[in-house]
């Protein structure tokens, strides 16, 4: 009685076959170490680049001038009492140093007599283009009724010098390779002297802050 045999694989188609498959999981293997090895270089070079060509640098913005524009004072002895109406120009400019542009929020330019906010100026959100400087005019009055609630103003009238100061502070980010949003922050503040007399700024000094 014939037995039906069983179709056997030959060795040689054996070896041959486990030989291709090696070789297919080695390839696999070198590929995947390629792509690994190329995401690590760009990696890397992003990061380079980010802390170098592409490092954040702060704002810097700088008080050009601090002029009069409008100036109209008035004193009654009996009632004591003063009346004043004083517009001042302030022109100020931001300065972008990064190689991408900065974006900044709505924010304000405000006048102080003797820390007291007495007059307020809105300055829009807007973008200031990579190594770009924006050049702003503002025009900041005094808030009269809150001016002449301090008891200190009738004296510094009679003696004809008014101190007050300016506080601008500008907030915004900077975008890095499209990847990283960084927070900056840029303030300027002067101290300056309104001679009464003369109707004319005196002893300006200006300082300047930035942070990131």
């Amino acid at each position: 009685m014939d037995v039906e045999k069983k179709d056997e694989q030959p060795l040689t188609t054996i070896i041959a076959d486990d030989n291709y498959y090696r070789k297919r999981k080695r390839r696999r293997c070198i590929c995947l170490s390629v792509i690994a090895a190329v995401i690590v270089v760009l990696g890397l070079i992003i990061l380079i680049l980010a802390l170098t060509v592409f490092k954040a640098k702060k704002p810097v913005t700088t008080v050009n001038s601090v002029a009069i524009k409008d100036f109209d004072a008035s004193i009654n002895l009996l009632p004591p009492r003063v009346s004043l109406n004083i517009s001042l120009d302030l022109d100020i400019s931001i300065k972008n140093p990064n190689k991408v542009g900065v974006k900044y929020r709505d924010s304000s330019a405000i006048l102080l007599y003797k820390g007291q906010a007495v007059g307020e100026v809105p300055i829009p959100a807007g973008e200031i283009g990579s190594d770009d400087t924006t050049q702003m005019n503002l025009t900041l009055t005094i808030f009269a009724d809150r001016l002449l609630t301090n008891s200190d103003v009738y004296t510094d009238v009679i003696n004809g010098n008014l101190p007050v100061s300016t506080y601008t502070k500008i907030s915004g980010k900077a975008r890095i390779l499209n990847l990283f949003n960084i927070r900056i922050v840029s303030v300027s503040s002067c101290d300056l002297n309104i001679d009464i007399s003369n109707q004319r700024i005196s002893n300006q000094t200006c300082q300047y802050k930035n942070k990131s």
